[in-house]
């Protein structure tokens, strides 16, 4: 026997939704005591705080839990394995925004700027003899320039004309563009001397052209990492060559940094070692990352 469905002919014949029935005192209460006991109650809002009508110390409140949030954050990021000599500068200068640019990184923009300074030091090795001079459409990012970049050629031209008036234009340098890797609490150090110098007495300079502006003096310490690296990297360097220890290479190299566009040449005295640079890095690493003991 086949069963089917039939359609009722009268509204009186549907049977009545239990949704649209009243409800007895005795079903609300029912229900009310359910719905209690399955669901949190809804969070009650505080008065306002008569001292502070308006909410300003909420708001400095959940301010400083976000920053407490993103420095916890930034603590918890790995140095990768390798990293810049110039990573260096801004670990010590703001280790939180070298941690988040490590937690994610972006591209560098092309920059009118970052091509004039590129197409200097290829000059500069021209100058010594090193390579050829490339050109500014050879350089990194020439396919993406603009009319912007027309005062770069007249920058370039003021830069080397400043360079030679200085006096290490007059020198020769025994290397030139070195590049380097070496350890330092169990991370790789990775960079590139722009020229090195021999000193009176048997000793050395590593000089770092700059063309950017002169650091305050607040923002010198941490600049100065960049050369307490360059100078651990050239005395292993000569240590492995000589035959000598790494503390006497130490000990007969200094170096600095020449500001192109002012002239000034700029040598601590006084650089990091390399239980100092480890000891940044330990403290910049967080708990597990390589450079932390286990």
């Amino acid at each position: 026997m086949d069963t089917h469905l039939t359609e009722p002919q009268h509204l009186s014949d549907i049977p009545p939704d239990p949704m649209d029935e009243p409800l007895s005192d005795e079903d609300i209460a029912f229900a009310t005591a359910q719905f209690a006991a399955d669901q949190p109650l809804d969070p009650i809002t505080p008065a306002p705080d008569p001292d502070d009508p308006d909410g300003w110390a909420a708001d400095v409140d959940a301010l400083l839990a976000e920053f407490e949030s993103e420095q916890a954050a930034a603590e918890e990021v790995e140095l990768p394995g390798q990293i810049a000599a110039t990573a260096l500068v801004e670990m010590r200068a703001d280790p939180a925004k070298l941690a988040a640019r490590l937690r994610r990184p972006l591209p560098f923009p092309p920059s009118p700027l970052a091509r004039r300074g590129t197409a200097f030091h290829a000059w500069v090795q021209r100058w010594f003899g090193s390579t050829r001079l490339l050109g500014l459409d050879e350089l990194p990012g020439a396919a993406d320039s603009t009319a912007a970049d027309a005062g770069v050629d007249d920058e370039l031209t003021a830069m080397q004309d400043a360079f030679l008036n200085s006096s290490w234009a007059n020198r020769s340098p025994i290397d030139v563009e070195v590049p380097f890797e070496t350890s330092l609490a169990g991370t790789v150090i990775r960079g590139r001397m722009d020229a090195v110098f021999a000193e009176p007495g048997g000793g050395w300079i590593v000089v770092d052209w700059k063309t950017g502006a002169e650091p305050t003096p607040a923002e010198e310490p941490a600049v100065a990492m960049q050369l307490a690296v360059y100078r651990l990297a050239w005395a292993r360097l000569m240590a492995s060559r000589e035959g000598r220890p790494e503390q006497e290479m130490l000990e007969r190299i200094s170096a600095a940094f020449h500001y192109v566009r002012t002239g000034r040449t700029i040598a601590p005295t006084a650089l990091a070692g390399p239980d100092e640079l480890a000891e940044l890095i330990r403290n910049s690493a967080p708990t597990g990352s390589p450079s932390t003991p286990g």
